[in-house]
């Protein structure tokens, strides 16, 4: 092998390795907010950066890995040297899912077949962003008895069952079962957090929006939810105006991705100014 050829490695806990991944991802940020944020949350006990090096030169890809989950930044490329550290984890069972921008995970896709993972379920998603306040005719919809707050973690048995009711409709690939205990830690971390905003109607939650991912300038958005018994109310649009637009105000921009299929909440979020910026795939095994 020549020594010009482009290898994976490790990334390792020195400056210039962590700055230079921290390069690669600023530059791609507005599409990969996911993988910034699980960069910038990193447990080495738990999760690995892989950095594609070329002789002299930043690191031109990388493969993050962070419990179970598989996230690929190639900026493009649609040939890679294979990613050997990957066969390991594929004996081991410990991927569970791969994501990212649409193009990046099809080429680890066509890897992971080679090293024997199986597919169990593909989602594809629009990618959507905002970085300019919503707009204001948003905050007049909804019903007059609607209040929107932050929840506490005193409120976290009454969001609970909506926050599993979304899990199991936009997150969970077909022939999972939910794990209650799970989802109510990760719950009561966003609510202790303060990354939540609930809606509520003569004290009943009603519904609830959340950041599930933060990077470098970014916010990602996700767990919008609305029960049943309130839809068609124009809860979400309020809900998802206020929250967006706190988050605007701190001088981020959002991120979030949508169900291809799910045209009601793509034409909420085209209502309050979100435009299409990529396409996004998960795919689990």
């Amino acid at each position: 092998m020549s020594n010009d050829t482009p290898k994976w490695r490790k990334m390792k806990n020195k400056y210039s390795d962590i700055n230079a991944a921290e390069t690669l991802l600023r530059a791609n940020e507005n599409k990969c907010v996911s993988a910034c944020g699980r960069f910038l949350s990193l447990d080495e006990t738990k999760g690995h950066v892989w950095m594609l090096n070329e002789i002299k030169t930043s690191p031109s890809a990388l493969i993050i890995y962070c419990k179970g989950t598989v996230i690929p930044v190639l900026c493009g490329r649609k040939e890679i040297p294979s990613p050997d550290f990957l066969k390991e984890f594929v004996k081991k069972k410990k991927i569970h899912s791969l994501q990212g921008q649409k193009e990046d995970v099809l080429v680890l896709e066509g890897i992971m077949k080679q090293i024997g993972a199986q597919t169990s379920d593909i989602f594809d998603y629009d990618l959507m962003s905002l970085d300019k306040l919503p707009d204001q005719k948003c905050f007049s919809s909804g019903p007059e008895n609607l209040v929107l707050r932050a929840p506490r973690l005193i409120d976290l048995d009454a969001i609970a069952p909506l926050q599993a009711a979304y899990e199991k409709e936009e997150v969970l690939p077909s022939g999972s079962s939910l794990s209650p205990a799970t989802s109510r830690v990760n719950l009561a971390q966003i609510i202790a957090k303060g990354q939540i905003l609930c809606a509520e109607i003569n004290g009943s939650i009603a519904g609830k929006i959340n950041i599930n991912a933060v990077s470098f300038t970014r916010y990602q958005v996700g767990g919008v939810y609305v029960h049943p018994d309130f839809r068609n109310k124009g809860i979400a649009r309020r809900m998802a105006g206020e929250f967006i637009t706190s988050l605007i105000n701190t001088g981020r921009g959002v991120t979030l991705f949508v169900k291809k299929a799910n045209k009601h909440a793509q034409r909420l979020y085209a209502g309050l100014g979100f435009t299409v910026s990529g396409d996004y795939r998960i795919t689990y095994f």
